[in-house]
């Protein structure tokens, strides 16, 4: 399929940028898949561009030898390769459905190959400060980065897109009391034999959290999982097909898509409070559900036992809110993770309560040069979501330098109140639901947007 996919880059694109003074110049953070798609889009409309990435590849998370990387040797896709993967370039015919970090991690690195994008990165290359020129909405912007051999120096740059991830800083809880066995994120798990012979408790069930506690079954000697919410269940495989990969062409209202796909899903997992968990205080879709199928099955051979919320921690013992205690060797907190910009000012990204309050998820309003990409998050919204939004940030960068009657429009917008990308659907009020959209109102935003650019 690759061997006859056009590259559809001029050779006038593919000069080298290096006579192209900085100020001239887009700075783009991170080559992990957002960063990709940024400069993938940049690249394909002939702006200049220098990235910047701390490790020394491609890839981002999804490169285990990555320092910042949080994948474990376990870890796969929740969504289907076919739903996931840019359009422009599909994973190759014998993919897994659910395809492992290896082979992920493979497929960015054909990505940026195909595609000529690793000469646009400075690679080992951390971006310590982004700072404004000036205060006025043009302004360029100054990036200060610490160099391979651990010098530092800066540049002006006419602008600047984030895309450093959401999903490598820690969300660590403080938790009441002392343990004095190990107490880990998950972010410090790679490997299940880590817990050989632990009597393990994992703190939430979220994806991540479901994932590792099936890993632990099969090394430790007890695995608990504590929960403070009700979850629901969705499997891999329905009908025999990724789940992700059914239903129909002509969308449901939410009230009825959260009717009829709680009734189809009790038919395959059944209710998951006989296991144990709370039943949700939510309704189907208003906050990330849980696609994993092997989770109940442990639980319903008993190799998982829930529990509920910490109340404090007392040397191995653990005392639960309902009075119950329990002794562990290893508490790994499955909490998620935190939106993490620390190199620029909170104020420069309208940073509002949990999370920064951006045009579409992606611009600044403050800034006209001044985007994020990949601070998204929606069930389904795959990397083509992610490469959505940097075609819009090439698209309207574009028309800036063309002083387009778009381009103008377009910044109105920004300016202007946000557009509302719920779908109809009343999202819970927590830090990892702070940027969460409904994939198909969000992506037919962003498709309209970058058309009316065009």
């Amino acid at each position: 399929m690759r061997d006859n996919q056009a590259q559809a880059t001029p050779a006038a694109l593919q000069a080298d940028t290096a006579a192209v003074p900085t100020d001239q110049m887009i700075a783009l953070i991170g080559a992990g898949p957002s960063g990709l798609a940024g400069a993938r889009n940049l690249q394909k409309l002939g702006i200049p561009f220098q990235g910047f990435e701390a490790y020394s590849d491609v890839g981002g998370l999804w490169n285990i030898a990555n320092p910042r990387s949080t994948v474990y040797e376990s870890a796969h896709l929740i969504s289907s390769k076919r739903t996931t993967e840019f359009t422009e370039f599909p994973m190759p015919e014998g993919t897994a459905d659910y395809p492992s970090h290896r082979e992920l991690c493979r497929y960015f690195s054909d990505f940026a190959d195909h595609f000529d994008l690793r000469r646009h990165f400075r690679f080992n290359t951390r971006v310590l400060r982004v700072e404004p020129v000036n205060d006025q909405p043009e302004s360029p912007w100054r990036v200060t980065v610490q160099n391979p051999d651990g010098s530092q120096d800066s540049a002006v740059y006419k602008g600047v897109v984030i895309a450093n991830g959401t999903l490598a800083e820690p969300n660590m809880p403080a938790f009441e009391g002392r343990f004095d066995g190990q107490l880990l994120h998950t972010s410090a798990y790679k490997h299940a034999e880590q817990f050989k012979g632990q009597r393990v408790l994992i703190v939430g069930a979220g994806n991540s959290g479901c994932d590792i506690a099936v890993d632990a079954v099969h090394y430790a000697a007890s695995v608990d999982i504590s929960v403070r919410r009700g979850y629901y269940f969705v499997p891999k495989y329905v009908f025999g097909k990724p789940a992700d990969t059914l239903g129909g062409k002509k969308p449901l209202p939410p009230w009825l898509k959260q009717k009829v796909d709680s009734v189809v899903l009790k038919w395959f997992t059944g209710d998951p409070t006989r296991f144990g968990f709370p039943k949700p205080e939510y309704k189907m879709y208003e906050s990330h559900p849980v696609v994993n199928s092997l989770i109940l099955h442990h639980l319903g051979h008993g190799d998982i036992r829930v529990r509920p919320d910490i109340a404090r921690f007392d040397g191995h013992t653990v005392h639960f809110k309902d009075g119950t205690q329990q002794d562990y060797d290893m508490v790994l907190a499955a909490t998620g993770y935190k939106l993490h910009y620390p190199f620029i000012d909170h104020a420069h990204l309208n940073w509002q309560g949990m999370a920064p309050r951006l045009h579409l998820n992606i611009f600044a309003p403050r800034w006209r040069r001044l985007a994020v990409l990949g601070m998204i998050e929606a069930s389904g919204i795959g990397w083509q979501g992610r490469y959505e939004q940097a075609e819009l940030v090439a698209r309207f960068f574009k028309g800036l330098d063309g002083a387009t009657p778009a381009a103008q429009r377009f910044e109105a917008a920004i300016q202007g109140p946000p557009p509302d990308m719920s779908g109809g659907f009343k999202y819970l009020k927590l830090e990892r639901m702070a940027y969460y959209v409904h994939k198909d109102t969000y992506r037919a935003a962003l498709r309209n947007a970058a058309a009316a650019l065009a």
